[in-house]
């Protein structure tokens, strides 16, 4: 036991033998305060004047009720003297009188003590059950942190993490200082008191925190930004408090607060007035963070991936200092990241982990896996005893564009409408030459919505696009439209997701890139999360006039409308190409890059 849980246990043993005193002493002054002490000759007289009721007589005392001189009933109390005839007396007079055996101090004590020593000891127990951090009003204010003492023969280290060989090695001096802290000491530098891991969801922020502890051999004290705010006022600062409390009883270690986004907010004021409990919670994180000693050995690690709306005064240095941004993996690191979650799984000869990178680009670390745990899924579903190519293929088509659901049932009619929107989009794609090759095209429904796909993927891993291969991508998502318009003269809700990324597309390249010569070099849109797929932005204010949004609305819809008659004359130029590869989609519902490269260049 500490000392300070120690401090606490005197202090309610004190107060609990306090109220035991209190408690006698009402009793003692209740019972001896409501009646009246009279001489045993006063209680004859008034015995024989008939003016004694309701007796309690034992060996020792008598009480009961009197007439008093003014005629009031009051209750006495004397000492009995020996006398052989006080019963009869009592008799004759018509003395309603009860005996009492004679009572002991000590048995009076023991009546009280016994029922509160029970409630003490009951009290006590639950006390203690609180306070190992079960469950009770008692114990909200300690920290919900996990400690994971990744010490042992399986811990996780970084040859466990693959893919993002930069961020490891900024990692290393981490490890260095709470190895070998002299050899920093020494030359009087300082590690840095924060670290911040930045990164898209599923690229390994979290593993390679845990990755840091493994390495250096140090506990490692994992929670969530979430967990410290309730709806008690007060209860998150008091949880920030006591797990930098227990850090440094533990130090060196590592304190990860995973979502720190959900903590760090920015701080403004709260719509009900004055400041929030979040508010709070995270002024005593900054309070911690400015008065614990690195040279103890608790490095505070933290991830997020929204880092744009984090506290000013939460990257400041002195605190979360350096940032370590985890990115995407590329292709190297996707085969690297392929190759540690398959040590464990039995892979067919003819599975190529750099192929399967090749056609994941985009792909995440946690993205990576999922595949690989679906491929050994759909093996031992179909009855194999290693995984083959197959099955990875499927894998990747069921990330990408969901569930296959080879039981609904469709008309004749859609089927062949489906069929050769998809052709469209392929032909106009490959026509073209994007850069996004045309690697798999189906008709088979999966996910949501999705009556058909035809996946193109890039066949490297790039990180600009020129305006070309944005206007051949927004030919390559009307091709489907401009086949339906073309073959059936009318067209189908088919293409809502298409229009709906060519817009974006076509806008982005007026208001973010400056694409357009009629609107300028001007940027009419704040820059989005590069850490988050999509719209991952709050949106903003507009900071243009109706006459801009009137221009740009103009150039979106000119620039839309040369893509669709791109798309148009490619389809009516390869008309027959169209129509092939739609007669075999209807055969055989998929088709693979090889046989569509055969019709399409037939």
């Amino acid at each position: 036991m500490n000392p300070d849980q120690h401090k606490k246990t005197q202090f309610s043993i004190f107060y609990v033998v306090a109220g035991l005193l209190l408690i006698l002493g009402l009793q003692w002054f209740i019972g001896g305060g409501t009646s009246t002490d009279v001489p045993y000759s006063d209680f004859k007289k008034a015995l024989s004047l008939g003016k004694v009721q309701d007796l309690s007589v034992s060996p020792t005392d008598i009480q009961g009720n009197m007439v008093s001189a003014s005629g009031q009933l009051m209750a006495f109390h004397t000492l009995r003297v020996d006398e052989p005839d006080l019963v009869k007396q009592l008799a004759d007079k018509g003395v309603k009188f009860t005996g009492r055996a004679q009572g002991s101090f000590l048995g009076g004590i023991l009546s009280w003590i016994l029922p509160l020593g029970i409630m003490f000891a009951l009290w006590n127990f639950f006390m203690m059950r609180m306070g190992s951090g079960g469950p009770g009003v008692l114990s909200i204010g300690q920290s919900k942190a996990k400690l994971v003492a990744d010490t042992g023969a399986k811990r996780t280290t970084f040859g466990d993490v693959a893919g993002i060989d930069e961020a490891k090695d900024e990692l290393q001096e981490v490890v260095d200082f709470l190895k070998t802290p002299q050899r920093f000491e020494t030359l009087g530098g300082r590690i840095p008191r924060g670290i911040l891991l930045v990164g898209a969801p599923g690229t390994g922020k979290t593993l390679l925190a845990r990755a840091v502890a493994g390495e250096a051999g140090v506990p490692f004290f994992s929670i969530s930004g979430s967990e410290f705010v309730e709806m008690f006022v007060g209860v998150g600062a008091a949880r920030v408090r006591d797990l930098f409390s227990q850090a440094s009883a533990k130090a060196p270690c590592i304190i990860f607060i995973d979502e720190l986004d959900a903590l760090g907010k920015a701080r403004g004021y709260s719509p009900m007035g004055g400041y929030d409990e979040r508010e709070q919670t995270l002024n005593q994180l900054l309070t911690e963070m400015d008065g614990f000693d690195t040279r103890k050995g608790v490095i505070i690690m933290g991830a997020t991936n929204r880092p744009e709306i984090l506290d000013p005064a939460l990257l400041r240095p002195g605190r979360f200092d350096r940032q370590v941004v985890v990115d995407r993996p590329d292709l190297v690191g996707r085969e690297a990241i392929l190759n540690v979650h398959a040590k464990g799984v039995k892979l067919s000869a003819s599975v190529d982990l750099h192929l399967i990178a090749q056609r994941t680009p985009g792909f995440v670390g946690a993205d990576l896996a999922n595949i690989v745990n679906e491929s050994a899924l759909l093996a031992a579903r179909r009855g194999k005893t290693e995984v083959t190519p197959d099955e990875f293929s499927e894998a990747i088509d069921r990330v990408v564009a969901g569930l296959e659901k080879k039981k609904r049932l469709i008309n004749p009619r859609e089927k062949k409408i489906v069929a050769f929107h998809e052709s469209g989009h392929a032909v106009v794609g490959h026509s073209l030459g994007s850069a996004d090759a045309v690697q798999k095209i189906s008709i088979v429904p999966r996910g949501i919505a999705a009556l058909g796909y035809t996946i193109q993927l890039p066949t490297e891993d790039r990180y600009l696009v020129t305006k070309k291969e944005l206007e051949e991508k927004l030919a390559t998502l009307l091709g489907g439209r401009v086949a339906e318009e073309i073959f059936f003269g009318d067209v189908s809700t088919g293409a809502q997701n298409d229009l709906f990324k060519a817009t974006d597309i076509a806008r982005a390249m007026v208001k973010e890139y400056g694409m357009s010569s009629r609107m300028g070099l001007s940027s009419y849109e704040r820059p989005r999360n590069p850490f988050l797929k999509g719209d991952s932005y709050m949106p903003a204010e507009r900071e243009y006039s109706e006459k801009i949004a009137a221009e740009i609305d103009e150039e979106v819809k000119l620039i839309l409308e040369q893509a669709y008659a791109a798309a148009r004359r490619i389809i009516e130029e390869k008309r027959a190409t169209v129509e092939a590869v739609a007669t075999r989609l209807l055969e055989k519902e998929v088709m693979d890059r090889e046989e569509f490269l055969r019709l399409a260049d037939a």
